[in-house]
């Protein structure tokens, strides 16, 4: 199964940048997408579904604001929306499908740039994401959560970790945090195939920082531990241009 994860940064604004085109001939088997900025009335699914994909949406309650989806060309199971907890839950923060042998979940985590109040709710949805994960992989242990993590995990993934170490997204907790999530069972699934630095999945509009791949990669594919040796490739599709964000991906057998 070839799975892409993208933070679209609005998706009617995707849309209107070619996403649909590039979809098609990218052929993925599930997107999850983070950062929809809408919800599925306010979009045109006649096209998607042309494509041969079916959609599954958690808006937030904020018009235009946050929101993920998983389209996906295979029925899933059972769909799970959210995380079961109201506060994270108005902001349309997660949504999985379950399929024989594989679950797949679109996560965004908030970022914590706009200020100490959503820093801290940052880390307070980190830490109850830790339980929320232990509860369900009781239900569905072969699971990979996609998405924006607005983490930055290591010096290699940021392209200058001594000016941002006091930033949001590569502050010591976030990362402290990032690897004690791994080291409890999952697995970064691009840095399981790739040891090189320079490669990033956002880029700030400011500064011409993309063309001069001054980014960070703060998307992932996280693996669950016995999907290790069902994973056959994961990379980043840093060419890809309809967010400030790019799309990742990951293939598993």
């Amino acid at each position: 199964m070839d799975i892409v994860s993208y933070n679209v940064n609005g998706i009617r604004s995707a849309i209107g940048k070619g996403l649909l085109n590039w979809m098609e001939s990218r052929r993925a088997d599930v997107y999850c997408f983070q950062e929809t900025k809408a919800d599925k009335s306010q979009v045109d699914l006649s096209a998607f579904e042309l494509l041969g994909y079916n959609s599954y949406w958690f808006s937030a309650e904020k018009k235009g604001y946050s929101g993920v989806a998983i389209f996906t060309k295979h029925q899933p199971k059972q769909v799970r929306y959210g995380f079961g907890h109201a506060d994270y839950d108005k902001e349309g923060r997660a949504v999985q499908v379950d399929f024989d042998g594989l679950s797949v979940m679109s996560v965004y985590i908030p970022s914590g740039t706009t200020g100490d109040e959503r820093q801290a709710y940052k880390m307070n949805l980190l830490s109850f994401f830790d339980g929320f994960v232990a509860q369900r992989l009781e239900e569905t242990p072969h699971l990979l959560l996609c998405g924006d993590y607005n983490i930055c995990h290591q010096p290699i993934d940021i392209h200058d970790p001594v000016s941002n170490k006091n930033s949001s997204g590569f502050l010591p907790e976030e990362r402290e945090w990032l690897s004690r999530f791994m080291d409890g069972g999952f697995i970064d699934t691009f840095r399981h195939f790739n040891k090189d630095p320079h490669h990033y999945s956002w880029w700030t509009f400011r500064a011409n920082a993309r063309a001069n791949n001054k980014g960070w990669r703060i998307d992932y594919c996280m693996a669950h531990q016995p999907l290790l040796p069902r994973l056959k490739d994961a990379g980043i599709h840093a060419d890809v241009v309809h967010s400030d964000h790019c799309p990742i991906w990951v293939r598993v057998d």
